[in-house]
């Protein structure tokens, strides 16, 4: 099969490899239809995932049909089209139990497909775990409806359901990247008071505009005023960090009024100081971490209802035959990209 693969910093080959085989009990093999590339994946051609093995398949979007499962596999059957959650977790440990599934116990728990074993930028793939790591598709979702579920949907929707944003609320979303706008999708679930994206990049404020016309889009110049300016009490009730940048984190305390929650959904290159005497005394809580991914069932279902559509952000498909072009020009965001689909052997939609 074909298969795109991490040979060393800076390189990643399209490969001819064995297809994926049954290694558990309760293992899947997945043929995978449509897939799509991550930042996460950048940081891995770049170096900046050390925990990332050299020869693996990368790839952790994707939906596909179950080829084949393992004797204990209960939740999903041959034929059946599903979602990959992007952690692999075993659903027994203390962690899983609590319903923290990124940090599960098992050699491979966490962030595992496309890391540190055989992810979906190919044609076929197994996922470990499959009873919790795969979601049945409804008949009336798409493909390219269900493509984001396992990974940035997730996110986002763990990190709004932590944020406990209620309907009298005001929410700074920092970053209008792809997490982003599925951040912001999941924060309207929420129906608050007032929503504001900031994001520096003009084409995206404007995508978020078109979209999302109730919601305020503002640059990060003025971002302090303007939220003081539409808050009531000094600052936004709920901030949600999804950028990642140099002064995002520094950003997002400055914007919380007193009391305030600062949700970070961002993955930062390097350490974030904290100061602790000017933040003395506004009696911030903090939320921090990698997404809790074990609401995928949840989220078909408001896929399915019409409350979550992120096919927009689609912006370009690609053939896996040219996903080396697909990356280049999601890696240089180039002629308006967002994200991109890869058809890795067909799709529904």
């Amino acid at each position: 099969m074909l298969a795109y693969t991490y040979i060393e910093k800076g390189r990643f080959e399209l490969l001819e490899k064995p297809k994926p085989i049954l290694q558990d009990d309760r293992d899947a093999i997945v043929r995978v239809t449509l897939a799509s590339i991550c930042t996460s994946d950048l940081h891995i051609k770049h170096g900046g995932v050390p925990r990332a093995v050299p020869g693996i398949t990368v790839g952790h979007e994707m939906v596909g049909v179950v080829e084949e499962v393992g004797s204990a596999v209960t939740a999903v059957r041959p034929g059946d089209r599903v979602a990959v959650n992007v952690e692999t977790f075993c659903g027994n440990c203390f962690f899983c139990k609590h319903g923290w599934v990124n940090n599960c116990t098992d050699p491979n728990g966490g962030w595992a497909l496309g890391c540190r074993i055989d992810g979906g930028q190919g044609e076929y793939v197994r996922v470990p775990y499959a009873d919790q790591g795969l979601n049945r598709i409804p008949n009336e979702v798409t493909d390219r409806q269900a493509l984001f579920t396992g990974d940035l949907l997730a996110t986002g929707y763990w990190a709004a359901d932590i944020s406990k944003i209620k309907p009298e609320d005001t929410v700074l979303i920092l970053g209008a990247g792809p997490t982003g706008i599925c951040t912001l999708q999941c924060v309207l679930l929420k129906t608050p008071k007032q929503v504001i994206v900031c994001e520096k990049d003009p084409n995206r404020r404007a995508f978020v505009q078109k979209q999302y016309p109730q919601v305020l889009a503002i640059g990060p110049e003025n971002v302090l005023e303007c939220v003081h300016a539409c808050s009531a009490h000094g600052g936004a009730d709920v901030v949600l960090e999804v950028a990642g940048g140099s002064d995002t984190f520094s950003w997002a305390w400055q914007c919380a009024r007193p009391n305030g929650i600062v949700t970070v959904v961002a993955l930062y290159d390097k350490p974030q100081p904290l100061p602790l005497p000017d933040m003395y005394g506004k009696n911030l809580t903090f939320k921090t971490g990698g997404v809790d991914g074990c609401s995928c069932g949840k989220i078909l279902r408001l896929i399915a209802q019409g409350k979550l559509d992120t096919t927009a952000l689609i912006t370009h498909t690609y053939p896996l035959q040219e996903i080396k072009a697909a990356y280049e020009l999601f890696e240089n965001r180039r002629d308006g990209v967002i994200k991109v689909a890869i058809l890795c052997g067909g799709d529904n939609g």
